[in-house]
């Protein structure tokens, strides 16, 4: 919410408060003023002048030599370039010596060879911005009404002198979405009254009744229609003052009745709607929910379809207006308009607000009629529009109002003892303190003995329950002032929990490795939710999703990273390296929510490592992906208990794919994206990983057992075993550990040869083993019959044949 600070002192006394300070005063009192803005502090020297002369420019085409009186001793040359500048015209001129926004200060200078003594200036030029400014003079300069003072200064004409205090408001303080409601606050807050405006115009004899009768069909989404009618408007712009407060408040002026009922949600909080009353075609409203798939062209010239939940504004026949959204263009105000046909209502916020999502209009008017508007300023805030438009668009008001009124709503009555409200606050508050704040508050307030009758006015909707008032009390009472006390009691320092700290750790040891962290959606579309799953279960679509391509929950983080990679690689960012720790959703039921799961998932393209003085250059491969989780594992301390397998995995390369067991359990997979998948996403050769971390992270790990550096020598053995093709690596080396015995620590593959000297279908794969005991010196006996163990064993469960 913006708050003009000159506005506000119209209804209450500030009582010589600056702006800042006032800012501080309401932010300490529980609403957090986001800033004050004066967006004239910069701006120097810029007055009316008057057009005396105006012609084209001798030696340019599209400028033009004017001759400006600024209400000086002599009028000056100026040069401009506006198409709409003319002769007579009342305009903004920035003199020789005025600074505008941007430090932009002018001169005297010469253009084409004419001299030019100024500027004259549009809206933006003075900082404000394009889609603020009114239609007339959206491109040019700004021309002012015939009645301003030469020589009189335009920031302060244009209201830019002022100063805005934006109001961050929470959802349940909507009285302060109105000049009116933060008139109440400050006059709480500073200890004084609020002037209310005037409300009453004078009526012709005429009735409004004898032209318009109001029927409401839908009386639980409109329980209140009021409707006021006035003749003979004369369409034109509005009052200055009234646009600049406008503008000011991020609103665009179009024309005086459009103004008023803008001004009006401003200074009231309740929205208004004018209606050209000749438009409509027939004496009678009714409001009604729609017709499942009935149409209506809104104000900016879109045909949109309504739903049956779609409250709507019609004239018997057909709709005019979506009710608290948009009007229709069939009965927009417009040049022509002789009778307007004033709404103000109270509209059912959920109804709003289902017709505002659905159509993807929220606009100020719907916001408050969402949040709730004050049932009892409805009516004021109609004649208040209706005196408006007879004053400033020398309309005529009829006699009386046409309503239907089945309001039901009555104040919150809440009794709170003054025992209770100390003893929330830790406080010692008085009766005389707290009936002070409530009637700073006007709130109605009786006493009984130490209990309060607080009878809450409507317009603080939000202001239900003990808990409520007791706040107001704190606040007003100063929240520095309430007293403040250490915990007592025994107390125990907070700390990790295990998963956590191994999540942590898990993190810093892949950022260490070189890997970014990533965040991804949550939401894909259906197509990528079942990409590389580890759980194979059915998708699941939200209920009203934002768009197809965020449609469905995932249950693999692998496809968004990638698309990370992707977009890395399109922007030539060649070597990515990226991981995620993040939740999959796994369907139950349809009427469960899903369960959801933690898994940490990489993918890495380009070169891993390079040294271009050595000419040494590493491209990313299956090994650096295995190797980041093999370091990964033993930081963890479950390197132990990890098995990879060769595996195949729709989307994932047949021949550079293993799968990750941990304890016999498959917990994930590592290797290289398939290369059709590859090509689809424009990807270059990228090797991934995903693991499910509940069982690693949750693994209790044994405490470090450190030994000696052994004082006895060992003895190492290397064999060259010939195997099927079809022999796993992996499973010869957990044949030699188990055989080994405890004498064999080592075990390491250093080679594998499937040349043309190995005969068709057979591999060799060499191993190096190392024998030692930490306690003596082994035998040659010793290690040859422990080593001759090993070769029985891969002979018999492998077929494995030592390589002559």
């Amino acid at each position: 919410m913006f708050v003009s600070y000159k506005w506000l002192k119209e209804y209450i006394d500030l009582k010589d408060i600056s702006a800042e300070e006032l800012a501080e005063k309401i932010t300490r009192s529980g609403i957090e003023v986001e800033g004050v803005e004066h967006k004239a502090s910069s701006i120097k020297g810029v007055v009316v002048g008057y057009v005396m002369e105006c012609e084209k420019h001798p030696n340019a085409d599209k400028l033009n030599k004017c001759l400006v009186d600024l209400g000086g001793e002599a009028p000056v040359q100026i040069i401009c370039g506006a198409k709409n500048v003319a002769k007579g015209q009342k305009v903004a001129v920035a003199t020789v010596g005025a600074v505008l926004p941007g430090n932009f200060k002018i001169k005297k200078s010469k253009l084409r060879g004419e001299e030019s003594n100024g500027m004259i200036c549009s809206l933006q030029e003075l900082g404000i911005e394009g889609k603020l400014i009114p239609k007339d003079f959206a491109e040019g300069i700004y021309v002012f009404p015939s009645d301003v003072e030469v020589g009189s200064d335009a920031i302060a004409l244009l209201n830019l002198d002022d100063k805005i205090l934006e109001l961050g408001l929470t959802p349940n303080r909507s009285d302060c979405l109105s000049m009116l409601g933060v008139a109440y606050e400050v006059a709480a807050i500073l200890g004084t009254d609020v002037k209310l405006p005037n409300t009453k115009g004078e009526s012709s004899v005429e009735k409004a009744s004898d032209y318009v009768s109001i029927k409401v069909e839908a009386p639980e989404e409109n329980p209140l229609y009021v409707a006021k009618i006035i003749k003979n408007v004369k369409i034109g712009p509005s009052p200055l003052w009234m646009q600049t407060r406008l503008m000011a408040a991020d609103i665009r002026p179009h024309n005086n009745v459009v103004d008023i009922t803008n001004y009006i949600l401003l200074e009231y909080g309740q929205p208004l709607h004018a209606f050209d009353y000749d438009k409509l075609g027939s004496k009678e409203i009714i409001v009604r929910l729609a017709h499942e798939g009935e149409t209506i062209i809104t104000l900016d010239d879109s045909k949109r379809t309504l739903k049956a939940n779609h409250l709507v504004i019609t004239n018997g026949k057909e709709p005019v207006a979506m009710a608290g959204v948009m009007g229709g263009a069939n009965s927009e105000v417009g040049d022509t308009t002789t009778t307007v046909l004033l709404e103000s209502a109270y509209f059912n916020g959920q109804t709003v607000r289902n017709a505002s999502k659905d159509h993807g209009l929220r606009s100020e008017a719907s916001a408050r009629f969402e949040k709730g508007v004050d049932p009892n300023r409805i009516h004021d805030a109609a004649e208040r529009a209706a005196k408006l438009i007879a004053e400033y668009a020398d309309g005529e008001i009829l006699e009386g109002i046409v309503e239907v009124n089945t309001m039901k709503i009555e104040p919150a009555v809440i009794e709170i003892s003054l025992e209770k409200i100390n003893r929330v606050l830790g406080t010692e508050i008085t009766e005389t303190q707290v009936l002070d704040i409530f009637t700073r508050l006007q709130f109605e307030v009786k006493t009984e003995d130490t209990t309060f009758i607080v009878t809450v006015p409507t317009r603080r909707g939000d202001i239900t329950i003990q808990e409520d008032l007791i706040e107001e009390v704190a606040r007003l009472y100063g929240y520095d002032h309430l007293p403040t006390t250490l915990p007592t009691g025994a107390t125990t320092p907070g700390g990790l929990t295990d998963v956590q700290s191994k999540r942590r750790a898990a993190k810093r040891y892949l950022e260490g490795a070189g890997l970014y962290q990533a965040i991804t959606y949550s939401l894909t579309n259906e197509e990528k939710s079942t990409m590389y799953a580890l759980d194979k279960r059915e998708p699941i679509r939200l209920a009203m999703p934002m768009s197809e391509e965020r449609s469905h929950l995932r249950l693999s983080i692998l496809p968004g990273l990638l698309d990370v990679v992707s977009y890395n690689l399109a922007r030539k960012n060649e070597s990515v390296a990226l991981y995620e720790v993040g939740s999959v959703f796994l369907k139950t039921t349809d009427q469960e929510q899903p369960e959801e799961f933690e898994h940490l998932a990489g993918a890495i393209t380009g070169i891993w490592h390079s040294q271009l003085w050595q000419g040494e250059k590493k491209s990313v491969d299956f090994f650096v992906a295995k190797g980041i989780l093999e370091g990964l594992f033993d930081k963890l301390g479950v390197s132990h208990s990890i098995v990879y397998r060769a595996a195949a995995i729709e989307g994932m390369h047949p021949g550079r794919t293993a799968e990750i067991l941990w304890n016999d359990e498959v917990i994930g997979f590592v290797g290289q994206i398939h290369p059709q998948v590859q090509k689809d996403m424009d990807l270059k050769e990228t090797y991934v990983f995903e693991l499910k971390t509940a069982s690693i992270f949750a693994n209790e790990v044994q405490p470090l057992h450190y030994t000696s550096i052994p004082r006895f020598p060992s003895m190492t053995r290397d064999i060259a075993l010939v195997v099927d093709r079809n022999v796993e690596a992996g499973t010869l080396q957990q044949i030699i550990v188990s055989a080994g015995g405890s004498l064999l620590k080592e075990v390491s593959i250093f080679d594998l040869y499937e040349g043309e000297h190995m005969e068709p279908g057979k591999k060799s794969i060499a191993f190096s083993l190392k024998y030692f005991d930490p306690e003596r010196t082994l035998t040659d006996e010793e290690v040859v019959k422990a080593h001759d163990k090993v070769l029985e064993a891969v002979k018999q469960q492998a077929g494995a044949e030592l390589r002559g």
